[in-house]
């Protein structure tokens, strides 16, 4: 019998993204960035509504390769805000092109995004057991560090909840419920 997180309920595209996606650790500086992005998007919002809409994402913000959205103009931003596939938030949408500006930044300094993100958990995933949902905390010190180092850096929608989200779907942390079958570690 398979058991799953019990957050992911019965939707197909979420239960694909916990069996295959959640909780994997991830180091590709481009997913590492698109997640960063759609974690930002997902702000107020429940995650289904984002992942079910990351296909217009993927193809409004050309990839979400950080050099191209780095260089989109204002004029191109109005236009991803007016695509009913994502979600059509004025200081969500512009603040994508200002993550990619800082992400750049951060590429150039620690030599890659997955280098300084992976600091935050000493370079390997943290690997909580949880028993129960509520058992899984909103926030950790870690989020609320890796949170502080991005908001310095001049990153925004990075709050200490969004970024312990981002560290459980990348793989940073792994959440899965002790009893869950796709339990990865």
């Amino acid at each position: 019998m398979v058991i799953r997180c019990g957050w992911c309920g019965t939707d197909p595209l979420y239960l694909a993204y916990h069996d295959e996606e959640w909780g994997v650790p991830q180091h590709d500086d481009c997913r590492l960035f698109e997640k960063l992005c759609l974690e930002g998007a997902q702000a107020g919002l429940s995650w289904i509504t984002v992942l079910r809409k990351r296909e217009a994402y993927r193809e409004a913000f050309l990839g979400f390769d950080p050099v191209k959205v780095a260089a989109m103009t204002d004029a191109e931003l109005e236009a991803v805000l007016l695509n009913p596939g994502i979600v059509r938030n004025r200081l969500k949408v512009f603040s994508t092109r200002k993550n990619a500006l800082a992400f750049l930044a951060v590429q150039a300094e620690f030599g890659s995004f997955d280098a300084f993100v992976w600091s935050f958990v000493g370079g390997q995933t943290k690997v909580n057991h949880p028993k129960a949902l509520g058992d899984i905390q909103p926030v950790t010190p870690e989020a609320e560090a890796l949170s502080k180092a991005l908001k310095k850096r001049g990153f925004t929608f990075v709050g200490p909840t969004i970024m312990y989200a981002y560290m459980q779907s990348m793989g940073l942390v792994d959440d899965h419920l002790t009893d869950c079958s796709f339990k990865r570690s």
